[in-house]
């Protein structure tokens, strides 16, 4: 996996939650609260993933063979959609039960410092796992917003951390409140209380996760600055005189297919046209160097077609033309 995977934010995640859930474990077996127990799977459940995420950033980097002649790159967003699975229902789903259990049978909260120590250690933990990954994420965020960023980003590991890591700082003030609350009433409900909010939260982010995952799976276009590089790289004013359409798709986090019909003159010959071709994909593995698939089919341009419209025939993806409508 490349530097660009956030390797090093995804170690750093791993480390800090089996260090956390064994401590959650033991202070759930001295104390008895269901919020530690809730927050102990869910530290469990995110090793898994960080697991998950290093296993596909592995298995992305096979070669290409001749059934998958595009490479693996695409085993990346595959783990990273079974995280979303994982921390649904071994996260989420657990919480929101063992929070429904400990709100109709509730029971006081015994050795309280074992809870609140745990807490606050873990607070700790995931704030410097938490700013690791903001600092990996700064590297390739640019000027995009957090919202734009998790949205937008082609490698999943990064956003994957990040709203593990964020939703893990959500999830343990949600315990510290519940344990809290649970032990200035003395009232047990409020932990289990607690926890069905950290079930709830860990359903809403493994659903924004899915989401975002499932777009990557279907496959993206490349974001607009690359595409704009590429058609400024493609055209050179002389034998390649325009685009009359492009295609683009990422075959994985950092591998681009390129595709494009590229309007040349009648009298161009073959020999210039194939030059041509070679001297653009070589601007445009210059200008996005992840753009390494790259497929440019020369054809003349016709003023009167462009007038008339985009030919949905020869535009994939392209409008559907309605039947005749004459007798």
């Amino acid at each position: 996996m490349s530097a660009s995977g956030g390797t090093k934010a995804i170690v750093a995640a791993l480390g800090a939650n089996l260090a956390i859930a064994v401590a959650k474990f033991v202070a759930f077996l001295f104390s008895g609260s269901s919020s530690m127990l809730a927050e102990s799977v869910h530290s469990l459940a995110d090793s898994g993933n960080q697991g998950l995420l290093l296993l596909g950033g592995k298995k992305a980097q096979r070669e290409a063979t001749p059934q998958h002649p595009f490479g693996y790159g695409r085993e990346r967003y595959i783990y990273a959609f079974l995280v979303s699975i994982v921390l649904f229902s071994v996260g989420g789903m657990f919480a929101v039960y063992e929070g429904y259990e400990k709100i109709k049978h509730p029971h006081p909260i015994e050795a309280w410092y074992w809870p609140v120590g745990v807490l606050v250690f873990a607070i700790i933990a995931e704030s410097v796992s938490f700013r690791t990954a903001i600092k990996e994420s700064n590297v390739t965020r640019g000027q995009l917003s957090w919202k734009e960023f998790i949205r937008r980003a082609k490698a999943p590991e990064l956003p994957v951390v990040l709203l593990e890591d964020f939703g893990a700082l959500i999830g343990l003030v949600l315990a510290l409140g519940g344990v809290g609350l649970a032990l200035g009433t003395g009232n047990g409900i409020w932990d289990g209380i607690g926890t069905l909010c950290i079930g709830v939260l860990l359903i809403v982010i493994a659903l924004v996760l899915a989401a975002e995952t499932k777009s990557l799976l279907l496959g993206e276009a490349a974001g607009m600055d690359d595409v704009e590089k590429i058609k400024t790289a493609l055209v050179d004013g002389d034998v390649v005189t325009g685009i009359i359409h492009m295609r683009t798709l990422h075959l994985g986090p950092e591998e681009l297919l390129v595709a494009a019909k590229i309007a040349v003159e009648h009298d161009d010959t073959a020999a210039e046209v194939a030059h041509a071709i070679n001297a653009a994909e070589s601007r445009i593995r210059d200008a996005v160097p992840i753009a390494r698939v790259i497929y440019l089919e020369p054809d003349i341009y016709s003023a009167s077609a462009a007038a008339a419209g985009t030919n949905p025939a020869k535009t994939p993806g392209g409008p559907v033309p309605e039947p005749d409508s004459a007798p």
